[in-house]
């Protein structure tokens, strides 16, 4: 007699549930966790081989400060989408910081207490744009794409009317150390983003907060009926991703010495949705994995230095950097089922 249970019986762990295109589910699993590090493990490898001077230490410290700003507008940006949101300002406020620390540090008499105004102002500045952003999201319940559109907009029309559009230069060596200066050969703004991973990497997984931020991203209204302060939640991490876009800002300007408010921060906010999406992040909320942001990060820095080693054009560079978003996003729909 034929069996009537057949079409009920659970599949077993490697057959495939929807949406898997018939993938095994360990090598789903596999893929969800462990995907970019071995993607990045991947990319070592060919660069090694592929890419000139790859291993010496100058291209290790050339890498580490390329990618060490778009991370650290990242690691802001995945609490944000870990809300459930996303903030298109981030290249704008680096503009702005980028602008009012060096106005600030050549108006001030005094040079060690200009170095520290130069810091401060700026940040608080930034603090300020946040709570506007987290404020219009949370309450107009403006989608955070528009609510941050508009200083997405005005951002770097105020960093051009701050110094009437022309670059400022500044050539202090205090000012300069955060972003053009060396510890053990390796650049200072390599360590500051490593200990930004660190202790937001902590925030996300022993910490209230980071729960709140997750909680938040899965499920507004439910996480507000269980008592979590989804407002002041939302906010406080629109404010933490401005204000580290503003120390991102600060850092460029004291890099290359200069100020020019028509290119500071320019795209970046494409850059660390990128890293931010590569790294496994869904962009739907409910999850932030700041450790694997900066392998998102590292993923496309070790694309871009092993396309431009080998004398391949940067906009092809850019195509590349654009499929891999889409792939990125695609693997996110297949970890929906």
């Amino acid at each position: 007699m034929a069996r009537l249970d057949t079409a009920t019986t659970p599949p077993t762990p490697t057959t495939a549930v929807a949406g898997g295109a018939g993938r095994p589910a360990w090598w789903r699993n596999f893929g969800q966790k462990y995907g970019a590090l071995a993607a990045c493990i991947v990319l070592l490898l060919l660069n090694c081989f592929l890419t000139p001077h790859f291993l010496s230490f100058r291209t290790l410290g050339i890498n580490l400060q390329q990618m060490s700003t778009t991370t650290i507008v990242a690691i802001g940006m995945t609490l944000v989408i870990g809300t459930g949101g996303i903030d298109l300002s981030v290249g704008s406020l680096m503009a702005i910081a980028g602008v009012v620390g060096p106005l600030v540090f050549l108006h001030t008499a005094n040079p060690v207490l200009g170095l520290i105004l130069s810091f401060l102002v700026p940040l608080a500045a930034m603090a300020l744009c946040g709570l506007f952003n987290g404020w219009l999201v949370t309450r107009f319940d403006i989608q955070p794409i528009i609510a941050t559109l508009i200083l997405f907009i005005a951002g770097r029309g105020i960093a051009q009317v701050l110094t009437n559009g022309a670059a400022q230069v500044i050539s202090s060596p205090s000012f300069g150390w955060i972003g053009g200066g060396s510890i053990l050969g390796l650049p200072v703004q390599a360590y500051l983003m490593l200990i930004l991973v660190a202790i937001f990497a902590l925030i996300m997984a022993k910490t209230t907060f980071g729960r709140y931020i997750q909680a938040t991203g899965g499920n507004k209204e439910a996480a507000r009926l269980a008592g979590i302060p989804v407002k002041r939640t939302t906010i406080a991490t629109y404010v933490i991703v401005a204000l580290l876009a503003g120390l991102a800002g600060l850092i460029v300007v004291s890099l290359n010495a200069d100020a020019d408010p028509s290119t500071i921060g320019l795209n970046v906010e494409l850059a660390a949705i990128a890293a931010v999406a590569i790294g496994g992040t869904p962009l739907m909320g409910g999850q932030a994995k700041v450790v694997g942001t900066l392998l998102g990060a590292l993923i496309v820095q070790l694309i871009y230095t092993a396309l431009v080693g080998n004398n391949v054009p940067d906009p092809v560079a850019q195509v590349v950097n654009a499929a891999i978003i889409l792939g990125a996003v695609a693997l996110q729909r297949q970890r929906q089922y």
